[in-house]
């Protein structure tokens, strides 16, 4: 009988000691989330803003098949506006968008580091495509917008970012950016007027807009 009670003693002590120790590990888990957490709320850090200031466009031309070939250049500004946390893009793609159809390739963005404090960056990225094919419906909207004088596209950004305070660096968080571009053709006057063959400032950039992002 002495011998089955050390025996039942023993394995109250390891289920005694297997609950100290499960407990031990999740107050230790706790107190690292309760930390990250309290971190996180101090810092706050905000998305990053990103601005369109101007879109090139040097040719937009659509074939008698509705392929179209494009060429353009947009230039980026983005701004970090937390004072103390710094902003890691691992990974940014910049193309364009004309009613939702991507019209050209994506142009990756060199990796870098933003610092805190307004630190601001420039992008001026070229973007093309070339026989990307057309719904025959985008085919029509292209020409009407061009004859109505007015051309909306969207340059969008889509990437990975981390955020820095100090020695903490975040996970990756997906970013992703619209920014809409109105442009006139023709000075608003389309197919019609004295540079209805196109060229040089055929297509004006209208204004500068302020992006969407999504973090």
């Amino acid at each position: 009988m002495s011998i089955k009670y050390c025996d039942q003693h023993k394995d109250c002590e390891r289920q005694r000691l297997y609950r100290r120790f499960c407990a031990g590990l999740a107050a230790l888990i706790l107190l690292a989330l309760l930390i990250v957490l309290i971190v996180w709320l101090l810092l706050r850090p905000s998305k990053p803003r990103f601005y369109l200031s101007n879109v090139d466009i040097v040719c937009i031309n659509v074939s008698s098949s509705s392929a179209l070939a494009v060429t353009m250049q947009a230039t980026l500004a983005a701004r970090n506006p937390n004072p103390r946390v710094g902003i890691f893009y691992d990974r940014a793609d910049v193309y364009a968008e004309y009613r939702g159809l991507q019209v050209t390739v994506a142009t990756a963005l060199p990796p870098m580091y933003q610092g805190r404090g307004g630190d601001a960056t420039v992008w001026a990225p070229f973007l093309s495509g070339a026989g990307v094919p057309l719904p025959p419906y985008l085919a029509t909207a292209l020409a009407q917008d061009e004859t109505a004088g007015y051309l909306l596209v969207t340059i969008r950004v889509d990437g990975w970012i981390r955020w820095k305070a100090g020695a903490f660096i975040t996970s990756h968080y997906h970013l992703r950016v619209r920014c809409p571009a109105l442009l006139t053709v023709n000075d608003g006057q389309g197919s019609y007027g004295s540079n209805a063959g196109g060229g040089a400032g055929y297509f004006k950039f209208n204004r500068a807009a302020p992006c969407i992002v999504d973090v």
